[in-house]
């Protein structure tokens, strides 16, 4: 295990190598990331009660420095958006916060459907939460085995799961979304939490 400190859009990352997986950390989220599978597969970030003082704008994602993500032609002419881990909406407090949201390394290949619809609800329920208290959120991306991808390279996730942390409370809520168009609402989605899956 190779542990280095880059700098990266003047921000200072982390970085911890696992073969073809690396771990990052920064002032946002932290992210365990497959570079060949060019997708995420753990995402941790926590929703505090930011004011919105900044707008997203024509803002798009960016690719990092020696780091194998997705990028724009993977989404390009296909039904994937490129669907946020830790939300743009959640760290609009400033500038450079909102920015580091749009690292590929934060970009899910999600169903349009799926991005747009309950995953957004949830994503907004959160931060109606997060009114209270803060809340620890785990994103986890799944993958089928043959694993599935754009032309592009990209693989799919076929299915991802977010796990609810409300630190007050020191309680788990925990939901799974196939990645297609939604059949049921998110609150529909609840799933049993198991102690083992929020390590990271």
């Amino acid at each position: 295990m190779k542990k280095i400190v880059i700098l990266i859009s003047f921000l200072i990352l982390s970085l911890v190598s696992f073969g073809q997986n690396v771990r990052i950390k920064n002032d946002v989220f932290e992210v365990l990331y497959s570079q060949s599978l060019e997708q995420p597969l753990i995402i941790k970030y926590r929703s505090t009660n930011r004011p919105t003082n900044v707008n997203r704008g024509a803002m798009d994602f960016y690719k990092e420095v020696n780091i194998k993500t997705s990028d724009a032609e993977d989404y390009k002419a296909n039904i994937y958006d490129k669907g946020h881990g830790a939300p743009a909406a959640t760290f609009s407090d400033n500038m450079e916060n909102l920015k580091q949201t749009f690292s590929y390394l934060n970009c899910i290949m999600q169903d349009k459907y799926l991005n747009r619809g309950e995953w957004r609800m949830l994503e907004e329920q959160i931060r109606k939460w997060d009114d209270t208290e803060n809340i620890t959120v785990l994103i986890k991306t799944f993958f089928d085995t043959p694993v599935k991808r754009v032309a592009t390279g990209a693989a799919i996730p076929s299915h991802l799961q977010t796990h609810i942390y409300f630190e007050k409370q020191k309680k788990w809520k925990c939901y799974v979304f196939l990645n297609e168009k939604p059949k049921f609402s998110w609150e529909e989605l609840e799933m049993v939490c198991e102690t083992k899956d929020h390590k990271f």
